[in-house]
């Protein structure tokens, strides 16, 4: 089988992403331990685990947390690191999203975090997790999510696949609707906010190569003013990206 190119990509930049401030913390990693603290679960799974943020907070409260991804360095960090907590009820598994080894409605609730918009087909991916939930299961969505007007869209997207070449696309709140519907899952919530990114952080978790961050440098000192005023771009290149959780049944 032919190894995915986002875990190609990804191999050498595991632990970069256990580190992340960005990713270890925020008011969606909080919902996510709401929504499973005191329910009794017995077994839960975090697809496009990553870093294992999400895995972390689930853990304590269920029976067993699997961690999902398709690079198998992201898993080694994950299995050290939940190790390192004292988390003896996390496993790990490798496989894309789009192709679920599991068993039809297998996990009691499904979460998946900032990793949506490197998926091949959204909606395959939707689907498998459609799959393996119970019928009474809950499952939480989170990524980065596009703005609605087409000019910053582009922006974004442009943005996004210089800074990191496995990037495919951060869909926006109507398109996450359709992509739910078409999947077999009924929405329930949608909740926003707002999230700055550091930009030498950004650039650096992704190793991404000097000619692409002066790209990107370009874009942004080229920027038409509404795109500058919505995304808040600042002088280091600093800036404001939207954050969507799509909690579905």
């Amino acid at each position: 089988m032919t190894e995915p190119y986002t875990a190609k990509h990804y191999a050498a930049r595991a632990q970069d992403y256990v580190a992340s401030a960005v990713h270890s913390q925020g008011s969606d990693l909080d919902r996510v331990e709401r929504l499973v603290a005191g329910k009794g679960l017995r077994r839960v799974l975090d697809i496009g685990c990553g870093g294992g943020h999400v895995t972390y907070r689930l853990a304590p409260h269920v029976g067993e947390a699997v961690a999902c991804d398709v690079t198998a360095p992201m898993l080694t960090a994950v299995t050290q690191e939940a190790a390192r907590r004292g988390l003896s009820n996390v496993t790990t598994v490798q496989a894309p999203a789009e192709n679920l080894p599991f068993e039809d409605e297998s996990f009691d609730a499904v979460f998946c975090r900032f990793t949506t918009h490197h998926w091949s087909d959204a909606v395959a991916g939707l689907r498998e997790a459609r799959r393996v939930l119970a019928p009474s299961g809950m499952a939480l969505f989170i990524d980065v999510t596009a703005p609605p007007s087409a000019l910053l869209d582009s922006w974004l997207q442009s943005m996004e696949l210089l800074r990191d070449i496995s990037h495919i696309r951060n869909y926006g709140v109507a398109e996450w609707t359709i992509l739910l519907e078409q999947a077999g899952f009924v929405l329930q919530t949608v909740e926003s906010h707002r999230l700055r990114m550091d930009f030498e952080s950004w650039v650096a978790r992704t190793k991404t190569p000097p000619e692409c961050v002066a790209a990107i440098r370009s874009l942004q000192h080229a920027a038409p003013n509404d795109v500058v005023r919505h995304f808040g771009i600042e002088a280091d290149g600093s800036f404001m990206i939207d954050v969507s959780s799509f909690q579905v049944a």
